[in-house]
């Protein structure tokens, strides 16, 4: 994994952005793995654990009605996120990830899985749902910490955000 933090650090340097995270699910896990990354004060502003819907209406600007109707738990919650941590930590990306690690029952949870998105210049870059293959919620936890990590390398590996191409371009 340390291949996958150390090319987005190279990236973001390149490119002149500068990564937040905004986590639920996850629990700080994705905030560690950034601040491993080699470089990491040369890109990585911070993070915010973010664990109930409260939370995330005050911090991140998530729109309370529909987040309180889903438990905080949805594409656009998790969308919301990550451009709300953009704002919160005045940087140009913003990665964030909300979901269930364990069974809720008083929900009626039972299937575990995580949506996350990820932000560049005021848009979703990415964003997707993750079901876990691991049981344990540690393990989980970190799974789609993991997850999240490898779909960010990907999608700057594909995407370069160059302003001497007037945007974003493919790479070849």
């Amino acid at each position: 994994m340390q291949e996958y933090l150390d090319y987005i650090c190279k990236y973001c340097q390149a490119e002149g952005l500068t990564i937040a995270v905004a986590e639920s699910v996850t629990a700080g896990y994705l905030q560690v793995h950034f601040s491993r990354a080699s470089g990491a004060t040369g890109f990585f502003q911070g993070g915010i654990t973010a664990y109930n819907v409260g939370q995330k209406v005050k911090h991140l600007g998530v729109e309370p009605i529909h987040a309180q109707a889903v438990n905080a738990v949805s594409p656009e919650v998790a969308a919301e996120m990550a451009l709300g941590v953009c704002t919160l930590f005045n940087c140009n990306a913003g990665i964030a990830v909300t979901g269930y690690a364990a069974p809720v029952p008083e929900l009626n949870i039972t299937d575990l899985f995580a949506y996350y998105a990820i932000a560049c210049k005021g848009r979703i870059i990415a964003s997707g749902k993750i079901i876990p293959s691991a049981g344990h919620p540690e393990e989980v936890m970190q799974e789609y910490a993991r997850e999240i990590i490898y779909t960010c390398y990907g999608r700057f590996k594909e995407y370069r955000f160059s302003t001497l191409n007037g945007g974003a371009t493919k790479n070849g």
